[in-house]
C-alpha cells in the first residue's frame, strides 16, 4: 500500500496494485459516510453524487467500485461518463448535487487513477473534513443502507456541452471567429478531446487535433511540460498555425505553444489569462499560489490591482479567491480558475482567454508573450522528512528576518526583484526549494544562499 497517495484532493494510486476495487469502495464509502454525519441533502431525502472520469482504461472499474459503494450508501449517482474535471465540478451545482467525484489521476501515467473529492460548491472540501474522511477510510467502518432506502443511479451527457456553452458566454465569440486562427490542439487521448475541438470550432477556428480519441492511451507522457510536447510544437510548425495547446489528461490544466512552434511555458497560461482579464476589470484582485510567477503580480499592478497570495494547491488558491473576490488566478502549473465560469482550473477557460486576446492585440502570439514581464524560475527539490523541513524553515525564518517573508506554507522570502519559497511537500517526504529572479544567475544565487541555510541546518540536527 506505499504507493497509495491520500491528500487534500482525494485519493491516488496504482492500478493492481495500491488501487484495487476494495481500496476505492471502502474511500467512496468513508466519503458518503462523513456527508452523512455532518451535511444534510439537498433535496432532504438523500445524496446526490455527480460521478466523472477521465479517459484512462481503469476508469471503468474504478467508477464502477465507487459507484457500487456509494449506491449501497443510499446515495443518487449521477453517471456523467468520460467528461473534464471541470466539467464534473460544474455539474454538482447544475445539478443541485450534494457532491461529486471524479475519476482521475491528473498528469500522472497511465498506470495511476484515483478519486478527487468535490464539495457541493464544486471544489476540493476543506482539508478538516477530507481528514476525517481518511480517517473513517483507514478504520474499515461499513454502514449500508437497507434496500428500501436503495436510490437507483441516473446519467447525464450534457456535460460538455454546458462547459463550452460557459466559456463561449465570457468571450467576443464573433471577435474571434472573425481572425479564423488556425490552430493545434494536443489532448492527450484524454478528458478533454471533445470539449477542446468543440470549443475550438464553435470559436470559428481551423482545428487540427492530434491525439484526438478519449482511449486514455496516452500518445506520450502526460504532462503537458516541454520536454513531453515536440510532437505538438513540430505540428505547430508543419501546418503554420498561430498556436498550439495541449491539454492534460482531465483537462484542468494547459500548456500553449507559439506560431513559431516555441513552447512558451506554463507559467504564460495564467499571465496571458491575467492580462486578458484584468485589461477589463481595472483594480480587481487576482490570486496564485505562493510558488507561482510574480508576472502576475507586474500584470495585476498593470492594471491597478493586486495579487492575493495563497499556499500551494487548486482548493488553497480557490479559497482565497472567494474569500476577497478575486476575478482571476491560478497556479504556475497552466492551471487558470475564472470563479465565474468554474471554481477550479480549466484548459477550455484558458483556450478561449489566450485566443480573445490574440484577437483584440491583432498580433502574433510569439509578440504578445515577448512584451510580457521576464523571469527565470528554477526549482530544487531533496528527501527530507517534514519534521527536518519544519526545522529548516524555522532556521530560513530566523535568518532572513529583516526581509519580506510569508510564513502560510513553509517560507517564502521576497526581495525587490526575486523570491524563494521553501516547503515540505504535503504528499510526499521530500522539501522542495524555488527561486525566481529576472535572470538565471540571480535566480541561482538567491537560490543557492537559501540552499546553505537549509542543508547547514540538517546537517547540525542529526
Amino acid at each position: 500500500m506505499s504507493t497509495l497517495m491520500l491528500g487534500v484532493s482525494g485519493l491516488r494510486g496504482l492500478v493492481g496494485e495500491s488501487l484495487s476495487p476494495e481500496v476505492i469502495g471502502a474511500y467512496a464509502h468513508a466519503f458518503i459516510s462523513h456527508l452523512k454525519a455532518t451535511e444534510t441533502p439537498s433535496n432532504g431525502k438523500h445524496f446526490v453524487v455527480v460521478f466523472g472520469r477521465d479517459s484512462r482504461p481503469s476508469g471503468g472499474f474504478v467508477r464502477d467500485a465507487a459507484v457500487a459503494a456509494l449506491t449501497a450508501s443510499g446515495a443518487h449517482v449521477i453517471d456523467l461518463g468520460v467528461v473534464t474535471t471541470p466539467g464534473t465540478a460544474m455539474m454538482v451545482k447544475r445539478l443541485n448535487a450534494d457532491a461529486g467525484i471524479v475519476a482521475t489521476a491528473s498528469h500522472n501515467p497511465i498506470i495511476w487513477n484515483g478519486l478527487k473529492l468535490l464539495d457541493r460548491r464544486g471544489i476540493a472540501p476543506p482539508p478538516t473534513f477530507i481528514s476525517k474522511v481518511i480517517e473513517r477510510f483507514r478504520s474499515g467502518e461499513r454502514a449500508y443502507v437497507s434496500v428500501d432506502k436503495l436510490v437507483a443511479s441516473s446519467s447525464s451527457d450534457q456535460t460538455n456541452t454546458h462547459h463550452v456553452d460557459r466559456v463561449l458566454s465570457h468571450v467576443d465569440v464573433l471577435g474571434i471567429a472573425s481572425k479564423r486562427f488556425k490552430v493545434v490542439i494536443d489532448s492527450i487521448n484524454g478528458a478533454g478531446c471533445v470539449g477542446g475541438s468543440t470549443l475550438l470550432s464553435k470559436l470559428g477556428c481551423s482545428v487540427i487535433q492530434i491525439n484526438g480519441e478519449p482511449t486514455g492511451q496516452f500518445a506520450h507522457e502526460p504532462e503537458p511540460t516541454e520536454k513531453n510536447l515536440i510532437g505538438l510544437c513540430e505540428e505547430v510548425r508543419r501546418q503554420k498555425a498561430h498556436v498550439g495547446f495541449a491539454q492534460d489528461p482531465d483537462a484542468d490544466r494547459l500548456a500553449i505553444v507559439d506560431e513559431n512552434g516555441r513552447y512558451i511555458g506554463e507559467e504564460y497560461t495564467l499571465a496571458i489569462a491575467a492580462e486578458y482579464i484584468l485589461r477589463k476589470r481595472p483594480g480587481s484582485l487576482a490570486a496564485a499560489n505562493l510558488s507561482t510567477s510574480r508576472m502576475l503580480d507586474d500584470i495585476a499592478t498593470r492594471h491597478g490591482g493586486r495579487v492575493i497570495r495563497t499556499p500551494v494547491g487548486e482548493a488553497n488558491v480557490v479559497e482565497g479567491m472567494l474569500a476577497h473576490n478575486a476575478v482571476i488566478g491560478g497556479e504556475g502549473n497552466g492551471g487558470v480558475i475564472d470563479p465565474r465560469i468554474v471554481a477550479g482550473r480549466d484548459s477550455l477557460t484558458s483556450i478561449a482567454y489566450t485566443l480573445a486576446l490574440m484577437a483584440e492585440e491583432n498580433r502574433p502570439l510569439s509578440q504578445i508573450v515577448d512584451d510580457l514581464p521576464k523571469y527565470v524560475i528554477i526549482k530544487d527539490k531533496f528527501e527530507c522528512r517534514r519534521e527536518d523541513a519544519n526545522r529548516a524553515v524555522a532556521a530560513l525564518q530566523n535568518h532572513f528576518a529583516n526581509e519580506k517573508v510569508d510564513t502560510q506554507d513553509g517560507i517564502r522570502i521576497d526581495w525587490p526583484d526575486a523570491w524563494v519559497h521553501a516547503r515540505p511537500s504535503n504528499t510526499e517526504p521530500i522539501m522542495r526549494i524555488i527561486a525566481e529572479a529576472p535572470t538565471r544567475e540571480s535566480a541561482e544565487s538567491r537560490i543557492k544562499q537559501v540552499q546553505q541555510i537549509v542543508h547547514q541546518t540538517l546537517a547540525t540536527s542529526h
